[in-house]
Order: structure tokens, then C-alpha cells, then sequence
């Protein structure tokens, strides 16, 4: 039996500014959306046109209020080719949340707080 990735699911309060940042820091791209007939969620899929591993942004009608977001130890990490240019790109973005020079890494903020780890390409 063979269990292959496909998406992670993260709840978002303004799909159109999470898209928007998923685009601009990270080059993810839509590749699917699904929507309610009733209007009540909107689910956004999120993709890097190499993988087939998506990003699932939900969206809930309803909902107003911030997630809780526990002690911030769940996150997505991803991998960058040119690391100095991806954090000149996220300083200048201001969405740097917190960095480890010694392990040559660092976190971003999506929109809604959840944490994205940027680790350099092995070479």
C-alpha cells in the first residue's frame, strides 16, 4: 500500500488576501476551486505546477472570528532555490515572524497567523 501527499488544509478569514499572499511569497498558483451551491464555504486549491501537493484554502461564510492557531507548532516548510533573494523578498514583505541563522532558516506569517517555514535548496 502506497499513501502519496496531496493537499493540507488551512482556514482562512479573507480568501482573496490569502490567495494573494500564497502568490506573491511564495509563486503558488489556484489550480482548483470548489464552491458551495448554498455560498456557505469556498475551498481554494493551491499548487506549485511541479508537484502535485496542494495548499486547500477553506473559506466559511459564517466565520468572523480568528482561528486559534494552538502554540504554533504545526507548520508547512518549503524548500528555496535562492534563499537570499526569498528573505530579501519577505523582509521587504514584512512577513518574517522568526529566524534561526544558526540552522539557516526562517518562518513567515500567512495573513492568519499560520507559520511557514523557508529553508534553503541542498546543493
Amino acid at each position: 500500500m502506497k499513501f502519496v501527499f496531496n493537499h493540507f488544509n488551512i482556514n482562512v478569514l479573507n480568501l482573496e488576501k490569502s490567495i494573494q499572499f500564497y502568490q506573491n511569497a511564495l509563486g503558488l498558483k489556484e489550480v482548483k476551486r470548489h464552491s458551495a451551491e448554498d455560498g456557505s464555504f469556498i475551498l481554494a486549491y493551491l499548487g506549485d505546477g511541479e508537484t502535485g501537493f496542494t495548499i486547500e484554502l477553506t473559506w466559511l461564510k459564517d466565520r468572523e472570528e480568528a482561528y486559534d492557531l494552538g502554540d504554533e507548532e504545526f507548520h508547512l516548510a518549503f524548500v528555496v532555490d535562492d534563499y537570499s533573494a526569498a528573505h530579501k523578498k519577505h523582509t521587504e514583505m514584512g512577513c518574517i515572524c522568526y529566524e534561526n541563522p544558526e540552522m539557516g532558516i526562517y518562518f513567515i506569517n500567512d495573513p492568519d497567523g499560520y507559520w511557514l517555514e523557508v529553508v534553503p535548496a541542498k546543493k
